[in-house]
């Protein structure tokens, strides 16, 4: 039975621990995207500008 509980709770925070580092994963690449997007947008504005 101890060998079961050792067994369920490494698992168990295995996954938790997968689960934390995806939620790492994609909150860093939202923000990638985010900056992405602000660039060109900076860029658009940036030639509106210079054509007008």
């Amino acid at each position: 039975m101890k060998k079961f509980l050792t067994s369920v709770l490494l698992i168990a925070g295995s996954v938790i621990g997968g689960l934390l580092v995806w939620r790492k994963v994609e909150a860093d690449r939202t923000d990638d995207l985010w900056a992405e997007a602000e660039k060109a947008s900076a860029d658009l504005d940036a030639a509106r500008t210079v054509q007008h």
